[in-house]
């Protein structure tokens, strides 16, 4: 009776720790969800609190209402959904080439002798000049269409994707190096399986800052030479004095970075989770 008893009060190993751990992801999502839906509401009360005041001109301190009212007329009018589909299409042109240079440029000055000697610091030369006074240099060289928006779009995403990258790949431990080079591993080898894997979280750092420059820029890209965008509808709306709507497309263009960064962070999420396992 009493090994019976023993066995009856023997824990049994229970599968709800791992239950747990395969929803912890959802559950994660549904906290962030939360959280922001309440900054945005929080946002939202103190913005109509100071409105209330009476000490701001309604004229440029429109009411939340007045703001949704707004963007409900540009979805209506069908502009919103041209804005958003032509301010894509360039901020993701721009987006890749930049960080397939500021890439490819990053493996070259911090592996290759010439790269580090010759075209390093070229790149730090340049590298502090704002892209938006490269501006007119762009329009200077390529006018008024498209050529000249991915240009600064490229430009000012190659900087940070070069810098995160470069600081990356050139802090490899030694003695990561010194034990592929006794096993025999070719240099392609060691780039592709120990310097970008180690290089990783530092990259995507990169890209993250490169993908909300791109956001950055193509408000400035997308003020002349164009009719859609939301660049354009904001620097329409600052010339005709409409607050409500240069205030609803700014939010647009947030929401919009806000989700392309949340999807460069869940594509890469496999690559740099060996980073968080350590710490």
């Amino acid at each position: 009776m009493r090994a019976a008893a023993q066995v009856a009060h023997t824990p049994v190993p229970s599968t709800a720790p791992r239950a747990r751990r395969q929803h912890r992801p959802w559950t994660r999502r549904l906290r962030t969800a939360g959280w922001t839906i309440a900054g945005l509401a929080l946002a939202s009360i103190v913005w109509t609190l100071v409105v209330q005041t009476g000490r701001f001109p309604r004229e440029l301190f429109p009411e939340v209402p007045q703001i949704i009212r707004a963007g409900h007329t540009l979805w209506v009018d069908g502009l919103l959904a041209d804005d958003i589909t032509a301010s894509l299409q360039r901020a993701v042109v721009g987006f890749a080439l930049g960080a397939f240079a500021g890439l490819g440029a990053a493996i070259v000055t911090a592996t290759t002798a010439a790269g580090r000697n010759l075209l390093q610091p070229v790149l730090r030369l340049l590298a502090p000049i704002p892209t938006i006074g490269l501006v007119p240099l762009a329009i200077l060289w390529f006018g008024l269409g498209e050529s000249s928006k991915t240009l600064v779009i490229a430009l000012g995403v190659f900087v940070p994707v070069w810098i995160n990258s470069h600081a990356g790949l050139a802090s490899t431990p030694e003695d990561y190096l010194q034990a592929a080079r006794c096993l025999g591993a070719s240099r392609a080898q060691t780039l592709a399986r120990i310097i970008l894997p180690e290089a990783a979280p530092d990259i995507v750092a990169g890209l993250r800052v490169g993908a909300a420059m791109a956001f950055v820029l193509i408000v400035v890209a997308e003020m002349t030479g164009t009719t859609a965008g939301i660049g354009y509808r904001i620097y329409q709306a600052q010339l005709f004095s409409q607050a409500d709507r240069l205030i609803f497309c700014l939010l647009v263009l947030g929401a919009i970075g806000a989700l392309c960064d949340l999807a460069i962070a869940s594509i890469t999420d496999p690559l740099t989770r060996w980073a968080r396992e350590e710490h």
